[in-house]
């Protein structure tokens, strides 16, 4: 056996070694590459379930729990069961975006999506511009809620519409003011939310529309020109916060806090009309929901519905209302052991209720993708 190495092969040992050397170092640059990646912000955010809130129980005020709805000065009747509402939670905002990581995780939960950044947060829209948008659509889907159940029972009630602020750089800034009240649009009146942006909808960003306009005391017309909405689904706006003021025969709370957003609006109506009805809207059975609500009943879609579905079968719910604008988002995503049916009214959501409550036949009940 020679006691000496080959120059020869001496070169091979180096060449492998530098090699291997190489390999790992290529091996170590990919990986931390890869964890740095991870941990770069995204430009998404990332929808959840959220809590779930049943309109005829109750909510922890300061340590107490108290009615999710109170009827003080009218006469209620027993519930039985529960009409839930959903929320969805947001992972993300423009300060603060989830890490690449973190999409990548919620890619493979079916319990969660992720959604751009600017179709939650439209561009020149900070968290509390957010925040307080929020706000105001929570209170007016409370206000509207009440007027479209006090409807369904056959209760009168006046109503007019605001100006709480003409936002910036919008269509508005200089022709509304706050605390205008919207009288008509197009020479018709207007008493309510939907109905306004309904018209405005309707006369899209090409022409300007009137507005009837009451200002300290005085009736004048203005015009203001739509324009399309910021965001993934534009529409025309003209750039302002509205509200409702309503005079309803008797009061009604909703005690329901850091929960924004018009989508509960069919469940408190739901809820309210349970109250001031006798028996049980829907037989005991735990049903959970989800839309926006008009004074005149129409039931609007809202996002995060497969999220809301979810949190409705974690929350032991069997039956779903889902409004019809959302039927695209539901089918193939309806988890398992929920009912989920299709509404476009009020008075449709209290039909299925009362199938439900009658333990008669479903079958004829409106489906997504029936």
């Amino acid at each position: 056996m020679s006691l000496f190495t080959d120059g020869a092969d001496a070169e091979q040992d180096d060449a492998r070694s530098r090699g291997r050397r190489i390999g790992w170092l290529l091996l170590a640059v990919t990986v931390f590459g890869v964890l740095g990646m991870a941990v770069l912000p995204s430009p998404y955010v990332i929808e959840r379930p959220g809590p779930v809130f049943d309109t005829l129980g109750t909510v922890s005020v300061d340590g107490e729990e108290v009615p999710l709805i109170t009827i003080p000065s009218e006469p209620t009747y027993p519930t039985e069961g529960s009409l839930s509402l959903l929320t969805v939670n947001v992972l993300g905002n423009p300060e603060a975006q989830p890490s690449w990581f973190e999409v990548a995780t919620a890619w493979l939960d079916p319990e969660q999506s992720v959604v751009p950044l600017e179709s939650v947060f439209p561009p020149g829209l900070s968290t509390d511009d957010r925040r307080e948008q929020s706000r105001i659509e929570m209170e007016n889907s409370q206000q509207e809620a009440v007027a479209a159940a006090l409807r369904a029972i056959g209760e009168p009630y006046e109503s007019r519409l605001y100006v709480v602020e003409a936002q910036e750089g919008g269509a508005s800034v200089g022709v509304l003011e706050a605390d205008d009240v919207i009288l008509s649009i197009e020479g018709e009146p207007v008493r309510d939310v939907t109905a306004l942006r309904a018209a405005i909808a309707e006369n899209g960003t090409g022409s300007p529309v009137l507005l009837g306009v009451e200002r300290d005391g005085r009736e004048l017309t203005v015009e203001v020109t739509p324009r399309l909405s910021e965001g993934e689904n534009r529409v025309p706006v003209i750039g302002v916060l509205v509200a409702g003021d309503y005079e309803f025969p008797f009061e009604v709370d909703i005690e329901l806090s850091n929960v924004g957003g018009p989508s509960a609006g069919m469940m408190f109506a739901l809820g309210i009309i349970d109250k001031l009805t006798p028996g049980s809207l829907a037989g005991g059975a735990e049903v959970a929901g989800t839309g926006t609500i008009a004074a005149d009943g129409t039931v609007g879609p809202i996002g995060g519905i497969v999220q809301k579905m979810y949190g409705a079968v974690d929350a032991g719910a069997e039956v779903f209302l889902a409004p019809a604008g959302n039927c695209d988002e539901v089918v193939g995503s309806i988890p398992e052991g929920l009912e989920v049916f299709r509404v476009a009214t009020l008075d449709e959501a209290i039909g299925v209720l009362q199938t439900i409550a009658d333990d008669a036949d479903r079958d004829a009940l409106a489906r997504c993708g029936s």
